[in-house]
């Protein structure tokens, strides 16, 4: 099921009020963000979250709002009270498919890693994946819905964590800080080093640099 409409609303931000407003008790509603769109290198990845209202940690905010260690924290506590999953699209399905149909997948397969079936999603962003249930795309929604929030907060970690965990394998691309973003660091390290297998070939520096006469050529792993 899917809806293209993106659903605004007056609803002060992080309250789950909203959530309560859209079904009656038991009506599970499930929150997901990804992370990962824009980098040069790495997976894009997307959690699906659906937090039970008697156990929310305190503090819950769009992850970028927060501090690394703040985020930490309230990984280990949302990972520990709610039923949450996790979704990954690869760097190849990355390239075959686009960034966004990629997306599209990872959300897919967050939502079916959950232990119960939710009645509603509410998807950061303006549009759904296809999913098992009905889904509403919520513009901005990390900052203004719980549950989302607390998405995007557990995808934040996770992939940095993975993140810096590719740059002990490949050292110089400066991935422990800029998680695969393009940033001066690693453009200028993709000059000097090239390519590796964890960088999307479809997108346009990493493209460039694996033309002919580009500077490197991609590095099997």
């Amino acid at each position: 099921m899917q809806s293209d409409s993106p659903l605004f609303t007056g609803f002060r931000p992080l309250d789950y009020a909203f959530e309560r407003s859209l079904g009656a008790p038991g009506h599970l509603i499930c929150g997901i963000d990804e992370v990962g769109r824009g980098p040069l290198a790495g997976p894009v990845l997307a959690v699906a979250v659906i937090l039970d209202e008697q156990r929310i940690p305190e503090g819950l905010d769009d992850s970028k709002a927060l501090t690394a260690r703040r985020r930490e924290a309230l990984h280990d506590a949302l990972t520990g009270c709610c039923d949450w999953s996790a979704g990954v699209a690869s760097v190849e399905e990355i390239d075959r498919i686009n960034i966004l149909q990629a997306t599209m997948l990872a959300m897919s397969r967050a939502v079916d890693g959950l232990k119960t079936a939710p009645a509603l999603a509410l998807v950061d962003g303006n549009r759904a994946p296809a999913l098992r249930c009905p889904a509403k795309p919520i513009v901005k929604g990390d900052g203004r819905v719980l549950s989302i929030a607390a998405a995007s907060i557990i995808a934040k970690v996770i992939r940095d964590r993975l993140m810096t965990e590719l740059a002990l394998e490949h050292p110089g691309y400066g991935w422990e800080r800029n998680a695969g973003y393009g940033t001066a660091e690693h453009l200028d390290a993709l000059k000097r080093l090239g390519a590796t297998a964890h960088h999307r070939k479809s997108f346009a520096p990493i493209r460039n640099i694996l033309s002919p006469g580009g500077a490197k050529r991609l590095d099997v792993v």
